[in-house]
């Protein structure tokens, strides 16, 4: 008897340390997608970007100043151009509202404009602010792994669920193993058909974190169109109030 629970015991042990061993080892789909999503929403973040659009016969390039806090809160400022400065976006929850300097104008963003470009660009409304929740809005499959500009990565496949408010149908992605930096992104529409892709480069070590500084958005049906985003600074430490998020405050930001 003694010998028949010890034998249960070791077995039970044995079990356990499988679980733990393959739990390090192989992360789960939607673990990976919420560690790649934090890599850039800390606590909070302050950060300035530069936004360039190429097209076949011309291009620019916009500045912006952005303040978010956890998935809930987020400030964009634009700062240049000047016919553009002082445009402000602001998302609190899931509203989104838009400062208009030039009209001296508030306008709420309804769900229908997510999926809209936004100011030009090869971005939606819905990339800017991160409306929708890559963990809580899409359900996540391990699809093996590859490996990118010899980095190995993970490939996942996220489709949006069937009550979830969410610009595209499913998004492909391929997420560093070692810094759990989304290195590619395939976006695609509700009729599975590709619409972006983006890929990321110049990975440094910004605001403590290891991060892509750069990211090219390509469009799959523009040929010649691209939009460039490069991080130029980010900050991770310094406290943001919740108060500084709301729609009176859009008009003073600077």
């Amino acid at each position: 008897m003694k010998m028949e629970r010890s034998i249960k015991a070791l077995t039970a042990l044995f079990v356990l340390a499988l679980l733990a061993f393959t739990t390090d080892t192989e992360p789960t789909a939607s673990s990976i997608i919420k560690k790649a999503e934090d890599k850039l929403r800390g606590a909070q973040t302050t950060a300035e970007i530069a936004i360039t659009i190429q097209r076949p016969k011309w291009s620019r390039t916009m500045n912006l100043k952005t303040w978010s806090k956890g998935t809930a809160y987020s400030m964009t400022l634009v700062t240049a151009p000047a016919r553009d400065q002082g445009t402000v976006f602001l998302k609190k929850g899931r509203e989104v509202w838009n400062w208009i300097p030039s009209v001296e104008r508030t306008i709420k963003l309804p769900p229908s404009m997510m999926s809209q470009s936004w100011m030009g660009t090869d971005l939606t409304n819905d990339d800017l602010v991160r409306e929708s929740s890559m963990v809580k809005d899409f359900t996540h499959t391990l699809l093996g792994k590859d490996t990118l500009n010899g980095r190995p990565c993970y490939k996942i496949k996220s489709v949006a669920k069937e009550d979830a408010a969410v610009v595209w149908g499913k998004i492909v992605s391929w997420i560093d193993t070692k810094d759990y930096i989304q290195l590619k992104t395939r976006f695609y529409d509700e009729d599975d058909e590709l619409v972006n892709t983006f890929t990321a480069s110049n990975i440094r070590m910004m605001g403590g974190k290891m991060i892509a500084s750069k990211m090219v958005i390509l469009p799959a049906d523009k040929k010649g169109q691209k939009t460039i985003l490069e991080y130029k600074s980010l900050d991770f430490k310094t406290p943001i109030s919740d108060d500084f998020f709301t729609v009176q405050n859009m008009k003073k930001i600077k």
